[in-house]
């Protein structure tokens, strides 16, 4: 089986999440089949939940379509390193593997501060591939933010 990214769905939703003014980050689960199971831009600021990430609303969405808590066998990309709470929810879902595009030294959980899935009381660790389309993911993420300031 010839591997195929998926990063450029998870930009569409992080490029979506900006024109909503969220910080444009975006994901995108695959089944073990190839399919798509579910994709989501950040929501934060337009559901006043600071758990609406994206990582977060496309596990919730995949999880209701497959009827379990997990989604073993799963692909997940995000644009954006997951932050700690993102990486213990990928965790729990038991995601099988984690595509990342840029890497977040301020709030990230997987290669940078805590590094949960290198956490003695991890349940699962997924594969991790980090900087899929890190230079795309990065500026934008610049872009928004410069726009900001």
């Amino acid at each position: 089986m010839t591997f195929r990214s998926h990063m450029t769905i998870a930009l569409d939703e992080a490029r979506a999440a900006a024109a909503r003014g969220e910080v444009p980050v975006g994901a995108v689960i695959i089944a073990p089949d190839g399919r798509i199971l579910s994709r989501a831009g950040n929501r934060t600021r337009e559901s006043h939940d600071p758990t609406a990430h994206a990582e977060i609303l496309a596990i919730r969405a995949a999880c209701a379509i497959v009827g379990s808590e997990r989604l073993t066998g799963c692909d997940l990309y995000v644009t954006l390193e997951p932050c700690p709470a993102c990486a213990a929810t990928i965790s729990a879902a038991r995601i099988a593997r984690l595509y990342y595009g840029a890497a977040d030294p301020k709030s990230g959980g997987v290669a940078q501060g805590p590094r949960i899935f290198s956490h003695p009381q991890a349940h699962h660790s997924p594969e991790v591939y980090d900087g899929i389309a890190a230079a795309d993911c990065a500026a934008l993420l610049r872009e928004f933010f410069a726009a900001r300031r």
